[in-house]
């Protein structure tokens, strides 16, 4: 199985010292996430094919890579780096400290092993079209040669992610808005371009209504990738969470609102209090995320 560490919340930024004593230990449990019931995730090299990180921050779990290195299971880092105010991203590392980490992962482990995320693109006052066009052509340049792939996505406001943005709009003093699918499309395919124009392959996750241009589907748990790194085939399925999803079968191994970066589109965390919370109540020889 392909371990997701972790779409639900960012393991490597908060959590790299429970995986690294998980990983140790040779699995973990994993509450569903609807019922609550535990199952147990083995982690030991010859139960997993390979991993896919999501993360703001690789740098706590920089020994983590270094043995999954040493025990030649492959991995990838989705690396997300937007360069947004903080009035949209709260608690995120400079964009120059992700930049400079980027460049370190790929000089290490090689530039299949990290994937660029500009995810998601948020429309708002602090963040118009021209801003997402000249933060994309200054990110490309950056990481031209380190990375192959941007990964794109266009915000969407789930119901509980409208409360944060709403909540936040009024705090900080800026405007937000969910245009149509043809103003969403057209700026994708502006970034797209810019990217290519960089030298990186433009990639869209899952929203295939939205599709043109450079961009083409985008494979987030990519076996294909994981595969050119181990230096073998992956016997795996393609197996999405959700429609136009081309993801390979995995299993994710973190819990929703556990994630303090503060964000405020996120579609993880209900309340970020809840997420504060949730790291406090932590507990990194637990065999669990959360208690």
């Amino acid at each position: 199985m392909i371990i997701s560490a972790s779409y639900r919340t960012d393991i490597p930024a908060f959590y790299s010292a429970w995986l690294k004593a998980r990983i140790e230990a040779g699995y973990a449990l994993v509450p569903n996430p609807y019922s609550g019931k535990p199952s147990r995730v083995g982690l030991r090299p010859e139960e997993v094919d390979g991993y896919v990180f999501w993360t703001r921050n690789a740098r706590p779990a920089r020994a983590i890579f270094e043995t999954l290195a040493a025990d030649r299971v492959p991995f990838v880092v989705q690396y997300t780096v937007t360069g947004y105010p903080s009035a949209l991203e709260q608690r995120v590392p400079p964009v120059e400290t992700a930049l400079a980490d980027i460049v370190s992962l790929s000089e290490r482990f090689g530039p299949r092993a990290v994937v660029w995320r500009y995810d998601p693109v948020f429309w708002s006052s602090l963040t118009p079209p021209d801003f997402h066009r000249e933060t994309v052509a200054l990110l490309a340049r950056a990481l031209a040669g380190s990375v192959d792939e941007v990964t794109f996505s266009a915000a969407h406001i789930y119901r509980k992610s409208r409360r944060n943005t709403e909540e936040s709009a009024r705090q900080s003093g800026f405007d937000w808005r969910d245009p149509g699918p043809e103003e969403k499309s057209a700026l994708l395919q502006e970034l797209a371009a810019i990217a290519a124009e960089a030298g990186l392959r433009p990639t869209l996750c899952s929203q295939p209504e939205l599709l043109g241009g450079a961009l083409s589907p985008a494979r987030c748990i990519d076996a294909e990738r994981l595969a050119d790194i181990a230096g073998r085939p992956l016997k795996v399925r393609q197996k999405g969470n959700r429609p136009g999803c081309l993801c390979a079968e995995s299993r994710d191994i973190g819990s929703y609102d556990s994630c303090p970066h503060g964000c405020v589109y996120c579609y993880a965390v209900e309340k970020r209090e809840r997420a504060k919370t949730a790291l406090k109540r932590h507990d990194p020889a637990g065999e669990a995320l959360l208690p």
